[in-house]
């Protein structure tokens, strides 16, 4: 079989595409079809179908945008109760691609619409399990008690989860290959693999959710040290079950200012991309750092965990070349329509922010209230300061009025990153108190 995976790096997110005799089918789309449009030209095939496993809780797809621009039939399980048009494709239902034949698997737990798809072509198999099994891990069953319009309770859907992987899978050979929608660095899972794809005969002996585990024990572990769920989760799980708005013409909205003073509306958000140290020389006031700087950075995971679907908001660039890319990453996750408009900066002084002085942290540093801002279960895994006050960076605009203000502030988290993002919150949230960025300096205080 032809089947060729995508990557978006900043959200560990794979999606497909299968061509077979000048036909091409997609699985789980991301939010800009362009790259699967160009792949369609090069082979001169025809784009068919997009299947959906599920309503995705991390990203927006593009399959209706796909389906008016491609005439594409969208095929995604009934239980999904879609607001676009398409076919229902579950248990025992079946689509032709040439030489391959597609068939639905019904596999919730994950959420309980998902599907997996299985293709066949004489004697190969392949799955794609979207995120339902991963590589070395299976999807969180958390996410539908605050994700999305079709709720559901975890331990519901733990257990459904379990009978998945007791039984749902038995037919097929051990040498399918898995093909997940999501690996290591997704929010989707907890302990997936860097591999990006897999056999079934690999994951029967080695992912923990095939071993012979009772129901309850099973339960306890899957629901377990879960991480965080961002705030945006919900709103692109209600967005993928209506359809997203076209991707061009969404980006092309927000205004672009050049050379800008500032932005002149008050207690207006304003989240700026650029580097840390480009933010601490000169930032205007109030703003908040969420880099951007390279794939690496996970601005799509901060931007939804710390702003709000709905609340409006401005960005700040280092350069005007910086502003496709960076609305595109926006895009993903479906806030383009929440940006007023994107801005740089003119050589006017704004505000800076202090340094730390590291040798006197050092000796002193009970005259430091110390705000770690990781996710829990790195906290639990280890502490760098044992008079550390714990505020994760998703909650840290909620709490901040928290945070004790007799004595200046020092926040850090793993490696400098996030650290820079919950200073700037804390820096906006407690006027009059001094608030300093450990940032990478975090490594002279690990074990």
């Amino acid at each position: 079989m032809n089947i060729i995976q995508f990557e978006d790096k900043p959200l560990a997110h794979y999606s497909y595409a299968i061509i077979s005799q000048d036909k091409m089918v997609l699985v789980d789309p991301s939010r800009d079809p362009k790259r699967y449009y160009k792949l369609a030209e090069k082979n001169n095939a025809k784009i068919v179908a997009v299947f959906e496993t599920h309503p995705h809780a991390d990203f927006v797809s593009s399959h209706l945008q796909i389906h008016k621009e491609t005439g594409a039939t969208i095929y995604v399980s009934k239980m999904v109760g879609a607001n676009y048009p398409h076919k229902t494709f579950d248990d025992g239902d079946t689509f032709n691609l040439g030489d391959v034949m597609f068939f639905a698997i019904n596999t919730p737990g994950h959420s309980p619409d998902s599907i997996t798809i299985i293709a066949k072509r004489k004697e190969d198999y392949a799955m794609f399990s979207g995120d339902t099994l991963f590589i070395g891990d299976v999807g969180r069953p958390d996410l539908r008690e605050k994700a999305g319009n079709m709720k559901a309770k975890r331990e519901a859907l733990a257990k459904s989860m379990y009978q998945t992987m007791q039984t749902k899978f038995n037919g097929l050979p051990d040498h399918t290959v898995v093909y997940p929608a999501h690996g290591a660095g997704s929010l989707c899972g907890k302990n997936m693999s860097t591999d990006a794809s897999s056999t079934l005969g690999r994951e029967r002996k080695e992912n923990w959710a095939f071993k012979n585990l009772s129901e309850d024990e099973f339960v306890n572990h899957i629901l377990a040290d879960q991480p965080f769920i961002p705030s945006y989760f919900g709103f692109n799980v209600d967005i993928n079950k209506s359809g997203a708005d076209n991707f061009e013409r969404s980006i092309a909205q927000p205004e672009f200012h050049l050379k800008a003073q500032g932005v002149q509306e008050k207690d207006v958000l304003i989240v700026d991309v650029r580097s840390a140290e480009q933010y601490k020389q000169n930032h205007i006031k109030g703003s908040i750092n969420i880099m951007a700087k390279t794939e690496d950075d996970k601005l799509e995971t901060w931007l939804g965990s710390i702003v709000v679907p709905e609340e409006k908001f401005y960005v700040v660039l280092n350069s005007v070349e910086d502003k496709v890319d960076v609305l595109h990453r926006i895009a993903k996750i479906g806030y383009e329509k929440q940006v007023i408009g994107l801005l740089t900066l003119d050589d006017s002084t704004f505000e800076t922010s202090e340094t730390l002085n590291l040798e006197d942290f050092k000796k002193h540093p009970d005259h430091y209230t110390i705000v770690d801002i990781r996710n829990k279960s790195e906290v639990v895994e280890e502490k760098f300061f044992e008079n550390a006050i714990y505020h994760p960076l998703d909650e840290l605009r909620d709490t901040a009025n928290e945070i004790p203000k007799n004595k200046p502030i020092v926040v850090h988290c793993a490696g400098g990153y996030r650290s820079s993002a919950g200073t700037s919150i804390l820096q906006k949230a407690l006027e009059g108190v001094k608030v300093y960025d450990l940032s990478d300096a975090i490594i002279h205080f690990k074990n």
